[in-house]
């Protein structure tokens, strides 16, 4: 299960980042990348994600000089693989996944498993800087924002070529993403967080999310939603749920939000996409079991058996 979430102010001047990745993704999965080890672990992960990156900055060495400024496209991007009982969450970026699991009273409660790479988290930029002790310039707080280099607010990504290597430097005319000096080493990383947990009896569902979701939502209040509410549509109740606090923060019917034109929209929310992973449990015990029902709302609203049924051996 993935979220990708790409930078829609570049996206207008080069090309999809989202639709790359997901065909070097596909060519460079985390399936076959478990066939070619006999198993899934933290390091088939890591080097899913390092082959994806390297993939797309092979992409952009071959295009740049058409279209230089795809060398400032990039992703954020949070991946969920269960196998064997256990769940490995890999994240670049400020999507987040959470959990939903009974506690005490049998009442839902969220437990966070990934930890956002965003430039406003005081940790994120005590680690710039401590990567980047003489760079005065690493984590600068712009129209009160704190932006890396002035410029983005993530820390990890696939893509932003331009951050990473001096070969693909952008002309200073571009001032969007004009560097105050060149690049002397690499201020962002594609190095994913990765956490690994066991699946327990407790544990219901999973909310993998673009950070358009948390900026209107807690964990709380989402994984209250989704046990709250039947399975079918679950996703996009999510997104609407958001979306009717976003239009309540900007004083405004959430029809009228609705009606706001595609270029416009993100002065109102942020883009949002959802997917909702159903544990069941039963399935977890056999081998050779198609992946749990899952509901995803982004592109499409679709529910049902899980696309990504690769994966042939859930035990």
């Amino acid at each position: 299960y993935a979220v990708f979430h790409e930078q829609k102010w570049t996206t207008q001047y080069s090309c999809p980042v989202t639709e790359w990745i997901l065909i070097i993704g596909r060519a460079i999965s985390i399936r076959g990348l478990a066939q070619e080890n006999g198993t899934i672990s933290e390091n088939v992960v890591r080097s899913a994600f390092a082959a994806t990156e390297e993939g797309f900055l092979t992409l952009v060495r071959r295009t740049h000089f058409i279209k230089p400024l795809i060398a400032a496209v990039g992703s954020c991007c949070l991946v969920g693989v269960i196998w064997r009982g256990t769940l490995y969450v890999a994240n670049l970026g400020d999507s987040r996944a959470v959990i939903g699991r009974l506690g005490r009273s049998n009442k839902i409660v969220a437990e966070p498993l990934t930890r956002d790479h965003n430039a406003s988290m005081e940790e994120v930029r005590h680690e710039l800087i401590s990567r980047h002790p003489d760079d005065s310039q690493i984590v600068v707080l712009k129209h009160g924002v704190w932006r890396i280099k002035g410029i983005i607010q993530v820390s990890r990504t696939i893509g932003d070529a331009y951050l990473k290597r001096r070969e693909f430097a952008l002309d200073p005319s571009i001032t969007r993403f004009r560097l105050s000096e060149p690049l002397r080493r690499p201020v962002l990383t594609a190095e994913p967080s990765i956490y690994t947990r066991a699946l327990h009896p407790q544990d219901k569902f999973i909310i993998f999310a673009s950070d358009g979701l948390w900026e209107h939502l807690t964990n709380q209040q989402a994984v209250e939603i989704v046990q709250s509410n039947p399975r079918r549509g679950i996703a996009k109740r999510l997104v609407r749920t958001a979306l009717k606090q976003a239009a309540r923060k900007r004083e405004m019917r959430y029809d009228d939000l609705k009606k706001v034109e595609k270029g416009v929209r993100r002065f109102f929310h942020d883009d949002i996409t959802v997917v909702v992973v159903y544990i069941d449990h039963g399935l977890l015990q056999q081998r050779d079991a198609s992946l749990p029902e899952l509901s995803v709302r982004g592109f499409v609203d679709s529910v049902g058996p899980s696309r990504f049924s690769g994966v042939t051996a859930i035990s």
